[in-house]
């Protein structure tokens, strides 16, 4: 019997983009712009979290965003009423966003006349924890009606991440979401990510995340 020889092509892919985020930082470094990846599910605020971002460290920063969405450019259009400039990636059925796409949009800014890319990753907690953008900090933003069981269920995007938004908590169920337990989880996962609970519709912890994303843009501009 012949041999059966493997050919693993997701290692293979994995093995290319990583270099090819890694080219990305270094034209970022040179540049002075920070790019930050902003993971969630469907519908648990990240859209609305970029909004709240922008209208809080847009007189400070010079800020633009790359939205990846399988089809539509819906968001994109809410985010350029603010004034900053969005590039939509369509990524025409794919999960998640590469650092290939990454690469094709970042041609279409000045980056010398920015400060900081927010990435809004394409909807889910699987694919877009896979693969490297090229971003310098990773974000997970988990909702209160998501429940407080999804660390376990999608382990790697928080494993990733620097930081993990909780969104929603003005949402009425919150008082059955056990915010103890869900620290604990993620911290088993990431000993050093931050939890930070917030609302993006009533404003609550916007000013602790917008704090840290500074601090994050200024140390790395040092």
């Amino acid at each position: 019997m012949k041999e059966i020889k493997l050919i693993d092509i997701k290692q293979d892919i994995l093995k290319e983009n990583r270099e090819s985020a890694e080219e990305i930082r270094k034209r970022l470094r040179k540049a002075k712009t920070f790019m930050i990846n902003i993971m969630a599910s469907p519908g648990a605020g990240k859209t609305s979290l970029i909004s709240r971002t922008i209208a809080k460290l847009g007189p400070k920063r010079r800020i633009a965003v790359l939205e990846g969405d399988i089809e539509s450019s819906i968001d994109s259009r809410r985010i350029s009423q603010q004034g900053v400039e969005a590039i939509q990636i369509r990524t025409g059925g794919f999960c998640h966003l590469d650092a290939w796409m990454i690469d094709k949009a970042l041609q279409e800014l000045d980056l010398s006349m920015l400060d900081i890319i927010l990435i809004e990753n394409v909807g889910n907690l699987v694919c877009p924890a896979e693969a490297d953008t090229g971003a310098f900090k990773n974000v997970v933003i988990l909702s209160v009606p998501e429940g407080d069981d999804k660390p376990f269920k999608y382990p790697l995007a928080f494993k990733v991440s620097d930081i993990t938004l909780i969104n929603k908590i003005d949402y009425p169920d919150f008082a059955e979401f056990d915010l103890k337990s869900i620290r604990e989880r993620i911290h088993l996962l990431n000993p050093s990510a931050l939890v930070l609970p917030i609302s993006c519709r009533d404003g609550s912890g916007i000013d602790e995340w917008t704090a840290w994303l500074d601090g994050a843009i200024t140390a790395f501009l040092q």
